[in-house]
């Protein structure tokens, strides 16, 4: 009986690991061009389906000066950093949550 503590709180400690990536997948959603509805949406997927290198690979396309946001934009970026299971796993959140399915 005295193990099923820690053994309940090991889910909890697990969600609580994954709030700050959750969260900074979002952000850098949001600063590449894409609402907080649909990066916030985006955000658990990408985080949960990728591996911390590939987002740290996402996080460096931020947007340029000058050019436009949205959807478009963001797979044009992602498909220049050459991996296609990053465009896979966004594009495919980004349909999904689109549809109000994500």
């Amino acid at each position: 009986m005295r193990f099923s503590i820690p053994v309940l709180g090991l889910p909890l400690l697990a969600l609580a690991a994954c709030s700050p990536i959750q969260d900074r997948t979002r952000d850098g959603l949001i600063a590449a061009g894409l609402s907080p509805k649909l990066a916030g949406c985006m955000a658990k997927p990408m985080a949960e389906q990728l591996s911390v290198p590939q987002l740290r690979k996402l996080a460096s396309i931020g947007r340029q000066p000058g050019e436009g946001g949205g959807r478009k934009q963001l797979l044009k970026r992602l498909r220049a950093l050459d991996d296609p299971e990053i465009v896979s796993v966004t594009a495919t959140a980004a349909a999904l949550c689109s549809v109000g399915l994500g």
